[in-house]
């Protein structure tokens, strides 16, 4: 899943893809390079994140959406209005930070446009989300949260086949948080779902290998998380990287195939 952030304060990107003709751009080269999905996103989550308006999320993300039109889509968006209309112009699935907590509209909208969706598990919400997160096993709460939230989009119409989950790498956690999860990821595949993990220039990253989010040097640090992710059940990789990723997860699967594809 390549990201494309059409945002001016995206914590790694904000202020690349802002004008649409670059975003589109950017996402033609994200397809090019191996992406199975782009990810198009008009509202920041980045930890202290302000929220913006659907009109403004709207008026960002649509030119991008019709001029990737064509090509395996995703909406990151929390707002009804937002996903609604990216369905019509061709979007396949809907990537819901809250997990159809954000819009009480959300659900219906998904099961209406029988779209895919990503469940994902956050703490708190992105102004406020790294302010003291706490949990009793971070793993089992994961868990426990996405499993009640699956419950509920399939409870509201949403068939349970278009689904899969995001334990939320960042979103509420501290690095240790992070890497508890990370390290575990494979308990999460007890939900029966498709794992998506974004660990794509997270601070967690930073904090181990010295670099800024932002900083291009990182790039291999995410690729090393992602085969980690990849080796421990994760089914998608959302990632800024992408060509980078794709090689080396190619890699991952064909050791785990102990062949070349063919």
């Amino acid at each position: 899943m390549g990201v494309v952030n059409v945002t001016p304060d995206s914590f790694s990107d904000g202020g690349l893809f802002v004008e649409s003709g670059a975003a589109v751009e950017q996402g033609r080269r994200l397809a090019d390079e191996g992406a199975a999905l782009v990810d198009v996103g008009g509202e920041s989550t980045r930890p202290g994140a302000a929220p913006v308006s659907a009109d403004e999320e709207l008026a960002r993300v649509v030119p991008v959406i019709e001029g990737l039109r064509g090509l395996p889509l995703s909406i990151d968006t929390s707002k009804a209005a937002v996903a609604r209309r990216a369905l019509e112009l061709g979007a396949e699935l809907v990537n819901d930070v809250t997990a159809l907590r954000g819009d009480a509209e959300m659900a219906e909208v998904v099961a209406e446009g029988d779209a895919f969706v990503c469940l994902m598990h956050m703490q708190g919400e992105p102004r406020t989300m790294q302010a003291a997160p706490q949990y009793d096993d971070v793993v089992s709460d994961v868990l426990a949260f996405l499993e009640e939230r699956l419950r509920f989009a399939v409870d509201h119409g949403i068939r349970e086949e278009r689904i899969c989950v995001d334990p939320g790498i960042g979103f509420g956690k501290t690095a240790g948080h992070n890497l508890e999860l990370l390290r575990r990821l494979d308990e999460l595949t007890a939900l029966g779902r498709p794992l998506v993990v974004g660990v794509s220039r997270k601070s967690t990253l930073a904090k181990i290998v010295g670099y800024a989010s932002s900083d291009p040097a990182i790039a291999p640090a995410s690729v090393g998380a992602a085969v980690s992710a990849f080796d421990r059940g994760a089914w998608m990789i959302r990632a800024h990287d992408v060509r980078e990723t794709v090689a080396a997860l190619a890699v991952a699967s064909a050791v785990e195939r102990g062949k070349v594809a063919t």
